[in-house]
């Protein structure tokens, strides 16, 4: 099985991504930091979602400040290559802040943290899938992806398998993949995570499907 139900995706070998889910009740802190990984907190809170970045070094307390959620907390180890900064550092940024950007097949997509606000190991993105599927695709990037809202389902070349709410699945480099919204009129939401940090809209057809 590529996706886990409960959100989880822990370290494997040659990646330095992984992600843990945990759940907190209203008013619920959450300890976050390590000496040698950069944090990324996304909080889903039901409207917006706050995310917050710690990085390697630094210890913080992110505080759940409204109702029971899940937190998505995402580490991204030290062997993950740097991108250049390219603006000043910011610890907490909250989605619908920032603008949305086009990606493949009709898709968008809102960069949280990357290297233009602190983050030069990884980006952070939520993208907007429209129901249907984009083509055969792969990206450059190590990645893993959680959903957030609605339900799809994930294809490689060997699986299909369902997509819900709190899952989580890994995307490797190079790997053709696509990501479907089954839905006929809701979009599927995903809280995106990737390194080295770039754009999510840096897509590549699989060779099976370039004409």
């Amino acid at each position: 099985m590529r996706v886990s139900a409960e959100g989880n995706q822990p370290p494997v070998p040659g990646s330095e991504l992984s992600v843990e889910t945990t759940h907190l009740a209203a008013g619920e802190p959450l300890e976050c930091g390590a000496d040698d990984e950069d944090t990324i907190v996304f909080l889903c809170t039901p409207e917006d979602g706050v995310t917050h970045l710690v990085l390697a070094g630094e210890r913080a307390t992110v505080t759940n400040a409204g109702d029971a959620t899940a937190a998505l907390r995402a580490s991204i180890g030290a062997g993950a290559d740097r991108h250049a900064p390219m603006g000043q550092r910011e610890r907490t940024v909250v989605r619908g802040q920032v603008d949305a950007e086009s990606a493949t097949g009709k898709r968008s997509f809102e960069v949280l943290f990357g290297p233009h606000n602190g983050s030069t190991r990884a980006t952070l993105f939520i993208g907007h899938v429209p129901p249907g599927a984009a083509p055969w695709h792969f990206h450059l990037y190590d990645e893993i992806v959680w959903i957030w809202r609605g339900e799809g389902s994930f294809h490689t070349r060997d699986c299909s398998e369902p997509l819900a709410p709190g899952s989580a699945f890994r995307i490797r480099p190079r790997e053709a993949h696509i990501v479907e919204n089954t839905s006929a009129t809701e979009e599927l939401v995903v809280v995106g995570l990737f390194t080295p940090a770039g754009s999510p809209s840096a897509a590549y057809l699989a060779p099976e499907v370039v004409t």
